[in-house]
């Protein structure tokens, strides 16, 4: 597949978000069993920032008491600091990647090709320090179009279940909203 038939079957009609996180994709052979695991976990891990991030938003709303307010500032500082014990332990870097609820398109890593199947992980949230997996296979390989000689991975998110697929497409649309929000804040 060429990287532009790459880009319009993970970009063409689905929301997508350019992003600069931690993520990265790290080839290995997936058994079916481990992908849906992968999906179960990641369908989770999706389910609870919703939930703490919509709650963070209607909070912002109402008033809150003090104490809720220490509670709340003690519980971002723990997991700030988990944080960062995780970083420190895990290999993935900060890069400028797309994505949608289909796939990725990122730097390449060293080593891999076309077919190769495998774990894409990427901070789904800027305070998890626990980053979220999902099982990918590479569809494309090419260079980038603003960077020549800086090749570019394209990765589709296979297998993925229906609940896991239906949350990744909740997700980013929360994170374009907030993306919206913020670019109009600094406006």
């Amino acid at each position: 597949m060429t990287p532009e038939s790459a880009d319009a079957l993970l970009f063409g009609e689905a929301l997508a978000c350019r992003e600069h996180v931690r993520a990265g994709f790290a080839p290995q052979p997936l058994e079916t069993r481990q992908a849906e695991a992968l999906c179960l976990r990641a369908e989770s891990g999706l389910g609870a920032i919703a939930v703490i991030e919509d709650n963070r938003a209607e909070e912002e709303d109402a008033a809150q008491g003090a104490a809720l307010r220490r509670i709340e500032a003690k519980l971002d500082l723990l997991l700030a600091l988990v944080g960062q014990l995780g970083r420190a332990a895990e290999a993935a870097t900060e890069v400028s990647l797309q994505w949608s609820a289909l796939g990725a398109r990122l730097p390449a890593t060293p080593d891999v090709a076309v077919g190769d199947t495998g774990l894409f992980r990427i901070q789904a949230a800027p305070w998890l320090p626990e980053s979220l997996a999902l099982p990918a296979r590479v569809i494309a390989i090419g260079p980038a179009q603003d960077a020549p000689g800086a090749p570019l991975l394209w990765l589709c998110f296979d297998p993925l279940t229906p609940g896991v697929a239906s949350a990744l497409e909740r997700h980013l649309f929360r994170r374009h909203r907030q993306a919206v929000a913020e670019r109009r804040r600094g406006a």
